[in-house]
């Protein structure tokens, strides 16, 4: 609706603004023609009392009277030397109804008296005060009729009205004008650029090209231009992890068949009298379960829909030991890696027991890694113990290691699937499962800190009711 437009609202901004001026100026102006008629009045007069002084009295009877129809006024006063003579006069018609001083009178009053003279309807009679001009005395003083006054103050309101609106509505149009081409069209441009943009975010021809010279329209352009280009590059990361999903699918689904095939091997191990593979066995098939568990999750992962965490009563030292000894056996030769615990006995959790283990493998693994590619000694420490979080029993889970820290890059985009690993090589799948399956049981997964010391992450879970 045009009413409701940009265009609309500044043509009636532009109207008001007009009718404003209008009043600035008509005012003003009236009041002005209104004191220049009443001084032209007294001058006149002063000029015909100065010639019947000049006479010595001699002008009299029906050439008094032409002088004072020719200055426009009835009587006539003129104060000399402290005094005050009537020099012309006539018959009056009516009762004198107001008399104005124009001597120092200021401009409100002059305003007033102009816009008051303008509203009546009948003329009247009045007398007027003022100053001789050219020193001709100390003070004049004049009656009059205002019937002329009335009609030609009107006249000259009427053609200053009319030339005012015209002159006003002239600059109003270019002014519109001004507006439409220099700031309406340009944002209609960034419109529907904008509309075209939506249609196909992927095509890069439809990202707008600042071209406005409004600074404030040319910055507003360039950071469209810059949003949709980044968006432009989003949605397209976006499809190559699509695509790249779907792989890591296909894959994992190859995976979790050849690992099924490497559980039944080893089974079969299990019935070896070979003291050190029936150690080793047990080990061997959990790893190989948990390996077919982890594709099954990634498959689960990429349909976004990871199953709801199982709870059951769970101890924090028994799931804490399991995830060590797994990333014993799976240490590097020559690596010179500690593990250290400090977990409560009794300590539990109303948890998923598979799930859990599978966060605290990552986040172990990940710290065992960082330390091996180090090839120097360190330190992984896993703590737990009971911790309130916003007024909820629950416990904390740190785990922390003296490895090189996290890249830059890494703690960006940390908890985002694909968007970067916390290792070298790694395609920021873990922690971003890790995440989620935290939020799950109702906690959540942070970094403490990540730097030249070292890196810690905090796991917070409800507490067992």
């Amino acid at each position: 609706m045009f009413s409701n437009s940009l265009s609309s609202r500044f043509l009636w901004l532009v109207v008001i603004f007009v009718l404003l001026a209008e009043v600035l100026i008509f005012v003003p102006a009236v009041t002005r023609f209104r004191e220049d008629y009443l001084l032209a009045r007294l001058e006149r007069a002063q000029i015909a009392s100065l010639a019947l002084l000049a006479s010595d009295g001699s002008i009299a009877g029906e050439l008094a009277g032409e002088l004072l129809e020719n200055a426009g006024v009835f009587n006539v006063v003129l104060r000399r030397d402290a005094v005050r003579e009537l020099i012309l006069s006539s018959p009056i018609p009516a009762p004198i109804d107001a008399t104005y001083d124009l001597r120092g009178a200021n401009a409100f009053t002059l305003m007033r008296d102009a816009l008051d003279e303008m509203r009546r309807s009948e003329p009247r009679i009045i007398r007027v005060i003022g100053d001789p001009v050219r020193q001709g005395g100390l003070l004049i003083e004049i009656t009059l009729d205002t019937s002329t006054l009335q009609a030609e103050i009107w006249d000259y309101g009427k053609n200053i009205l009319l030339l005012t609106l015209g002159l006003s509505a002239f600059v109003a149009l270019l002014l519109y004008i001004s507006i439409r081409a220099f700031v309406v069209a340009p944002m209609q441009r960034v419109i529907r650029s904008m509309s075209d943009y939506a249609e196909n975010p992927q095509d890069a021809n439809r990202i707008i090209t600042p071209k406005s010279t409004i600074q404030e329209l040319r910055a507003a352009e360039e950071a469209l231009n810059k949003m949709q280009t980044d968006l432009t590059g989003l949605l397209r990361q976006k499809d190559r992890l699509a695509q790249l999903g779907g792989s890591v699918a296909r894959i994992s689904h190859d995976l979790r068949n050849m690992l099924t095939t490497a559980s039944m091997l080893a089974d079969r191990m299990e019935m070896s009298k070979d003291p050190s593979v029936q150690r080793a066995a047990p080990k061997l098939v959990n790893s190989i379960s948990r390996a077919i568990n982890l594709c099954e999750s990634t498959l689960t992962f990429g349909k976004a829909e990871e199953p709801p965490p199982k709870l059951a009563p769970l101890r924090v030292a028994a799931l804490v030991e399991d995830v060590v000894d797994n990333e014993k056996l799976a240490l590097a030769d020559g690596a010179d890696v500690t593990f250290l615990t400090d977990v409560p006995p009794k300590l539990s959790l109303r948890a998923d027991g598979e799930q859990i283990f599978r966060v605290l493998s990552n986040l172990v693994r990940n710290a065992r890694q960082a330390i091996e590619a180090t090839k120097q000694p360190g330190v992984i420490e896993i703590l737990a113990k009971l911790s309130e979080q916003d007024g909820k029993p629950g416990v904390a889970i740190r785990i922390g290691d003296t490895g090189p820290g996290l890249p830059a890059k890494a703690r960006e985009h940390l908890f985002e699937a694909f968007q970067g690993g916390a290792r070298k090589g790694g395609v920021g799948l873990g922690l971003a499962i890790a995440a989620e399956l935290v939020r799950g049981h109702g906690g959540h997964l942070e970094l403490i800190r990540s730097d030249s010391d070292g890196t810690e992450f905090r796991i917070w879970l409800p507490a067992a009711n």
